[in-house]
């Protein structure tokens, strides 16, 4: 698997990574929690078509700056920037789990920034009658069976990558749970539901069916938000043998899903 190529834009002064690879019409991604150590088969099969464009959020690994940001509004006005800068205005884009509700955000408030949308598993609502988990609340080792079906698949994201350093990496772990805290803590609720209707561009919702952290039943709360604006054009899929982050647990069934939607 060949690296991608590796640009850094500033943001509010602080650098973030951005990594591009493929051939093709731009495709953003935001990534979930744990963001990107490492690049991924998941984005080597969306790259054998489209250009892959992949922006660090602040906090997470190639990036940094999360700490100036003190609200929702802070966050989202600085994605809002990172997909300026990436190059991103106006292309399709996937967000998954904290990269999904900032990916719906971008589509419902600046629509003219995203052409079609796929949102795997996003972050943003909460049902207290069917209650997300707490990703900032489990024990080290409960981890990787809350994010993926197959733990390994977790392990495996968040260990070093070559060229880390094996005293700095957990740091660098711990700062990207940070940063998802500061964005989302707690249970991941930003009220998204008051603005998913603002939603027009075509949307896939994608699940893995063995989502643990939040409910499957939110991604038809996701459709419901959504088609109140945009009159039916969201479908929803549901991933086989995966868990929150299916683009880790099946990574070529997300790809099909997710190309599909592109036509």
């Amino acid at each position: 698997m060949s690296q991608p190529a590796t640009t850094t834009v500033e943001i509010n002064g602080f650098p973030c990574r951005v990594w591009t690879k493929g051939q093709g019409p731009k495709l953003g991604f935001l990534a979930g929690l744990g963001g990107l150590p490492r690049w991924l088969p998941f984005l080597d099969k969306l790259a054998e078509t489209r250009t892959v464009v992949a922006p660090s959020l602040p906090g997470y690994p190639g990036a940094t700056g999360h700490t100036e940001l003190d609200s929702h509004l802070d966050w989202v006005l600085t994605v809002r920037q990172l997909l300026d800068k990436a190059g991103l205005a106006g292309a399709d884009l996937v967000g998954a789990s904290v990269g999904g509700a900032f990916a719906a955000e971008m589509a419902a408030i600046f629509p003219a920034h995203v052409a079609r949308l796929i949102l795997i598993a996003p972050f943003g609502l909460f049902d207290d009658k069917e209650p997300a988990a707490d990703p900032w609340a489990q024990r080290r080792d409960a981890l990787p069976g809350l994010m993926c079906a197959d733990g390994a698949n977790w392990t495996a994201l968040v260990a070093p990558p070559d060229g880390a350093n094996s005293v700095e990496w957990p740091i660098e772990m711990s700062r990207a749970s940070e940063a998802a805290a500061r964005a989302f803590w707690p249970l991941g609720n930003t009220r998204l539901e008051k603005r998913l209707g603002l939603i027009a561009a075509p949307t896939l919702v994608l699940w893995g069916e063995h989502d643990t952290l939040l409910p499957p039943s939110y991604a038809q709360k996701f459709a419901r938000g959504i088609d109140h604006g945009n009159g039916g054009a969201t479908r929803i899929e549901t991933i086989p043998g995966a868990g929150h982050l299916a683009y880790l647990d099946q990574p070529d069934a997300v790809a099909r899903a997710v190309l599909a939607h592109l036509g």
